[in-house]
């Protein structure tokens, strides 16, 4: 990879400032960043808990010694934007972030084609197993969404070689931290607990993400991409089932599944039954791929708050600074 020519403000440590920081995301990207080896975090900023100790919102970092701030400062290599949806492009509105910050931006407003752009800024959409020489050229990443996430890395070899010309039939079951932190009715303990539930059937907002990458790769001749979400009664994954007729054998579909995740380390395939337990709390996609008669049957599993969102976010910035993919990403999954 060629090295990015954009320099550190510090050629020891990369400083990090991180906006919106009492989130579900936030907390999980502060877990990761005070472990990372090349990173310094300089502020954190919360307008709900200006002034007070981070360790009193996220009570696992008690050893943190931070208070979260109240504005940005701008004083860091890179700015990872943890607000609501609609809210980051308001912020960069009414601030002017210096040319030579690089910003990761976790929200949806810049995923799509025609809302990347932010004034002179330019935002390449970041799975790093579609764009990781974009990533690592770009100085503004957006990171793409939790289901879409899972759901595209169960497709990308079959759009690739233009294999997708039936309707894909989707189910993909979502913990509740995937709703964020702020409580709402289906979120909530009593309503979730022993339950689940359709939402959004064949309308998720992150379909259009899906089908803007599947249609790059695959422009013409594709089916459908149905898909039914599921609040699932856990707190953290995503557990996905998909399937499509696919008129190649099932030999030769994986055998391109092999070669197409073999440059990608959190892309893992295997022959047993895959479940959710495999990938949580890791940055690992976990997809066994299968088949039933003419159907390509694939089974996928993320963390919606690592690989769907915190854990994606620092593996793009470690491609965004010349660093090795992995680094501060090596977690093992909890299995009990």
């Amino acid at each position: 990879m060629a090295c990015n020519c954009i320099t550190r403000q510090n050629n020891n440590m990369i400083k990090v400032e991180i906006i919106g920081g009492a989130g579900y995301t936030a907390g999980e990207l502060l877990r990761l960043l005070v472990n990372h080896p090349e990173i310094e975090i300089t502020n954190v900023v919360s307008r709900s808990f200006a002034g007070q100790p981070v360790k009193e919102v996220h009570n696992d970092l008690f050893d943190l010694d931070m208070h979260f701030g109240h504005k940005p400062s701008f004083a860091a290599d890179v700015l990872f934007l943890c607000m609501g949806h609609g809210q980051s492009r308001t912020f960069l509105q009414e601030h002017t972030v210096p040319p030579h910050m690089r910003i990761i931006d976790l929200s949806q407003d810049f995923r799509l084609a025609d809302h990347s752009q932010q004034a002179d800024r330019h935002f390449v959409y970041g799975l790093p197993e579609v764009n990781k020489q974009a990533i690592a050229r770009a100085k503004s990443v957006a990171n793409p969404g939790c289901f879409a996430t899972a759901i595209q890395l169960a497709l990308l070899p079959l759009a690739a070689h233009g294999w997708l010309h039936d309707d894909v039939h989707i189910q993909a079951v979502t913990g509740s931290t995937g709703a964020g932190q702020a409580p709402t009715a289906t979120t909530h303990f009593s309503w979730r607990y022993s339950n689940l539930s359709v939402y959004k059937p064949f309308v998720h907002q992150h379909l259009a993400e899906i089908n803007e990458t599947l249609d790059t790769l695959q422009p013409a001749g594709r089916g459908r991409t149905l898909m039914l979400p599921v609040r699932g009664n856990f707190t953290r994954g995503i557990f996905a089932t998909l399937y499509t007729a696919v008129r190649q054998p099932i030999e030769q579909v994986q055998q391109a599944y092999a070669e197409y995740y073999r440059p990608h380390p959190f892309v893992k395939l295997t022959d047993m039954s895959v479940h959710l337990k495999m990938a949580v709390n890791t940055n690992l996609a976990v997809m066994q791929v299968a088949n039933h008669e003419e159907l390509v049957f694939i089974t996928i599993a993320i963390d919606n708050l690592l690989k769907g969102a915190a854990g994606q976010a620092v593996q793009n910035m470690n491609l965004m600074f010349d660093l090795p993919e992995t680094t501060g990403l090596k977690l093992k999954s909890s299995y009990y």
